[in-house]
């Protein structure tokens, strides 16, 4: 590849990294070519985009420092052949994809990722992994947004029924004095 191209394919690359929620990164030497298949229809499925990168490339793309220095000294250690998963959707989905394929596929390993222009560890990978769905996560903010109004609701809705048992009590307490 010569250099014009590199620069243009790091650009594209730049652009990826810039748009991905998060770009979790593996070492995928050993895996056949119907398993890495099978991994990049489960990300497509998450809305994530798989490419393998060429380490030079990879540098270059970081070379400027626009994507942050973390980003920058990750790549400066990456080595070996490295698949990038880059996830536009939700990060959580597709590290459970990336953790679960890699828990069955032995030769299939995990590496440090970005979120953003933060470096993640492995174990921050898998503990991103472990995140509950999107979906539940909101459905427990609202629940607890709901919460004190539900309660405050709920008082309301008892001064009535005190005030009916109140009433109650007192016109049998003056029906006991009138007999």
């Amino acid at each position: 590849m010569n250099k014009a191209r590199k620069v243009e394919v790091a650009g594209q690359l730049k652009k990826k990294f810039s748009d991905a929620s998060v770009a979790l990164f593996a070492d995928f030497k050993g895996l056949n070519a119907n398993d890495a298949d099978i991994l990049r229809r489960l990300l497509r499925q998450q809305n994530a985009e798989v490419k393998v990168l060429k380490n030079n490339v990879a540098r270059l793309t970081m070379s400027d420092g626009g994507l942050g220095a973390e980003a920058k000294d990750l790549m400066d250690r990456v080595v070996g052949p490295t698949l990038v998963a880059f996830a536009y959707g939700d990060p959580a989905a597709s590290a459970k994809v990336m953790h679960t394929f890699a828990r069955e596929h032995g030769e299939f390993r995990l590496k440090e990722s970005l979120m953003g222009q933060k470096r993640i560890d492995v174990a921050g990978v898998e503990e991103l992994a472990t995140l509950p769905a999107r979906e539940v996560l909101i459905a427990k903010v609202l629940g607890t947004m709901n919460a004190p109004i539900s309660s405050f609701v709920g008082v309301l809705a008892a001064v009535p029924r005190s005030l009916v048992t109140v009433l109650a009590a007192i016109e049998k307490k003056k029906s006991a004095e009138q007999a």
